[in-house]
């Protein structure tokens, strides 16, 4: 299984951005997704996941509201689109995928991961 996430640069604040990720190998549409991102000197820390069918969406709580995760099965691809961007939403974003049935929160539930994009908001 290969990830490829793309979409990052350099937004103003209060801006949008779209990131996908394009996942290669095994089935696609059996496996829940999950994006992460991680901040200088920082953990990585969970962002939003979405069910293999497109069933259910989870968000963090500090993006709640402001991004949304889809995917399209027949492209193989998971998207996270970013709006109102704020200067705290900078870091790597990594997409990821998880084997188990339910969604969960902790990066080392998932087993592949994309190279990251890097997404920089200034203010």
């Amino acid at each position: 299984v290969q990830l490829q996430a793309s979409g990052g640069g350099l937004v103003q604040a209060g801006g949008s951005l779209r990131l996908s990720c394009v996942a290669s190998g095994r089935p696609f549409n059996m496996y829940n997704m999950g994006w992460f991102r991680q901040a200088p000197g920082k953990e990585r820390e969970f962002v939003a996941a979405i069910m293999s069918s497109s069933s259910s969406t989870y968000y963090a709580d500090s993006v709640k509201g402001r991004f949304t995760i889809s995917r399209d099965n027949v492209k193989n691809t998971v998207y996270l689109q970013m709006n109102s961007l704020k200067p705290e939403d900078t870091a790597v974003y990594y997409c990821a995928r998880t084997p188990y049935y339910t969604v969960t929160y902790s990066p080392s539930s998932y087993d592949y991961w994309g190279q990251g994009t890097q997404v920089t908001v200034s203010s």
